[in-house]
This record gives C-alpha cells, sequence and structure tokens, in this order.
C-alpha cells in the first residue's frame, strides 16, 4: 500500500503544489519570527518573501488548471531558481563582504519593495540591513535557510518538470 510521502514523489502536480505550500508556510514563519523576535526584514528578504508567496500562487494556478502543467513547473523552477540566487548573494554578503549593504543606489527591486512595504507593512516593509546575519538558527541565518530551501524547491521543480506528461 503506498504512503502519502510516495504518492506525494510520484506524482509531479502534488510535488508542485507541495513547493507552494511550504513557500507559503516560510512567509508565515517569516513573519512570525520577524513579529515574535523583533526581527527587521532586509530588501533581499523581503524580495526572497515575494517569491515565496509566487510559488504558491504558481501552485494554485496549477492546481486550478486543466492543462499546461509543464509550462507551470518550468515557471516555478525558474522562480525557485530565481530565490536561491537572491538567498546566494545575501548569503555572500553576510559571510564574506563586510561593510557592503543591498547594492549601490536604490535599484527597481528596492523600490518595488519599498512600494510593497507601503501597501502590505506587516508582510512586506523592509528595515533592516542586507548583510546582517540577525537571527541564527542551527549554525545558519535565515538567508542561509533560505539558500536550502529554495535550493531543493528548484531540484524538486525540475523532477517534476521531467516526469511530467
Amino acid at each position: 500500500m503506498p504512503t502519502l510521502l510516495t504518492t506525494l514523489w510520484r506524482n509531479p502536480r502534488w510535488q508542485l503544489a507541495s513547493i507552494g505550500l511550504v513557500g507559503c508556510a516560510l512567509v508565515v514563519c517569516g513573519v512570525v519570527l520577524a513579529t515574535t523576535l523583533n526581527l527587521a526584514a532586509c530588501p533581499l528578504c523581503i524580495l526572497q518573501r515575494m517569491l515565496y508567496l509566487l510559488l504558491g500562487i504558481e501552485a494554485l494556478l496549477l492546481l486550478l488548471a486543466t492543462r499546461g502543467h509543464r509550462l507551470v513547473a518550468l515557471l516555478m523552477a525558474v522562480t525557485a531558481a530565481t530565490g536561491a540566487g537572491i538567498a546566494g548573494y545575501q548569503t555572500w554578503l553576510q559571510r564574506f563582504a563586510q561593510g557592503f549593504s543591498c547594492g549601490g543606489g536604490q535599484p527597481w527591486w528596492e523600490q518595488l519593495v519599498a512600494w510593497a512595504g507601503k501597501q502590505v507593512p506587516l508582510l512586506f516593509e523592509a528595515s533592516g540591513l542586507c548583510s546582517e546575519a540577525g537571527w541564527v538558527f542551527l549554525g545558519l541565518s535565515i538567508a542561509e535557510w533560505s539558500l536550502l530551501f529554495f535550493s531543493a524547491m528548484t531540484l524538486l521543480a525540475l523532477r517534476a518538470l521531467s516526469i511530467s506528461r
């Protein structure tokens, strides 16, 4: 008798849905951590939060659609890989780039984060510094945990893409 995990592992649609669910759960965890531990999210943290939410929206589209699963799987893989790149950059800033910040001037994504922070401050307000690790769990910063999650999500989305019919 197949277990729930076996069924999920064999079904690309449910693999992708689980990516979206985990992404949304990570956003909730981030908000709870920020609120309870009084942590200040930086612009790169907020950008990653937006990508986790985008993964949730893409997963919802997948569940509502009757066709186009391969396209959604590809979009989710690209979204997760983008998140891994951003989390990797933030990890580099925290570990190796002493004295650096998110970037020079105010790039388009910082403007997006500032605008979103005004619209929904609970989710998107950025007041921290990207180069500060802040809270650490099991020796890894939040950015490093995010890098691990985004990397796993990328691999799972690519696997789902490869076994989609």
